[in-house]
């Protein structure tokens, strides 16, 4: 008997938080209706299926192949970047040698012409840009480090840069990427940079820099001729 009045009990309990629980009657329930012509879609993460712009694809498309097909080892060399530590201190050392700016050169021409001065005196020390002037100075063994970005297209403008840097035992590293040496150029994009000199003050800087990168990519070339990429 006490059983059966406790289970009576618990039911009529929760009928009435049912009726507790249940809707406002001044409230009228309307729920939405997503068929076609109905409410409208809640918001979803469509990236999946937007038409993504051409390039984009073409890029996407270009790293799957990279992953998948064998990428021979000229190509695959431009992978093997330069470790985070020596690259920050690399670009830390080019700072100080960025060229002039179209607006500093105009204002040192001013000053010139102002003081009726034909010569502006000794040449400065900057970095040297240019695939052609980089590659003559690599020629003629002016070049002290050479610093090629990792994702130039087409590749085969800087393909040959390694082989001819360990042939004329020039030391060069690769780095991403082609934005990040723009900016010490004042440019959008660079392929390579070089430094041919730099301060007294710097060059303890340079020769550890130099013997870094010769590890790394100098007296690597027997490996690093031979390492395929891609292929997973």
């Amino acid at each position: 008997r006490r059983v059966r009045e406790a289970v009576v009990s618990t039911q009529s309990t929760g009928a009435s938080a049912k009726a507790k629980k249940g809707s406002n009657p001044l409230i009228e329930r309307r729920p939405k209706n997503f068929s076609i012509g109905g409410d409208i879609q809640p918001k979803r993460d469509l990236r999946r299926f937007v038409k993504w712009p051409k390039y984009v694809r073409l890029q996407r498309q270009k790293k799957t192949l990279f992953q998948r097909l064998k990428v021979p080892p000229s190509v695959n060399q431009f992978t093997m970047t330069l470790d985070k530590s020596t690259a920050t201190s690399l670009f830390k050392l080019m700072r100080k040698y960025k060229p002039e700016t179209a607006a500093e050169k105009k204002e040192r021409l001013r000053s010139m012409a102002e003081a009726e001065k034909t010569e502006s005196g000794k040449k400065p020390v900057v970095v040297k840009y240019g695939l052609n002037h980089v590659t003559g100075l690599i020629e003629k063994k002016k070049a002290q480090l050479v610093v090629i970005a990792h994702d130039v297209d087409p590749i085969e403008l800087v393909v040959w840069l390694p082989a001819l840097c360990r042939k004329m035992n020039v030391p060069y590293c690769i780095v991403k990427g082609k934005a990040r040496l723009g900016q010490l150029v004042h440019k959008k994009t660079a392929a390579a940079v070089c430094l041919t000199a730099v301060k007294p003050e710097d060059k303890n800087a340079l020769n550890n820099l130099i013997s870094t990168v010769k590890t790394n990519y100098n007296d690597r070339f027997d490996e690093i001729r031979k390492t395929w990429g891609g292929g997973n």
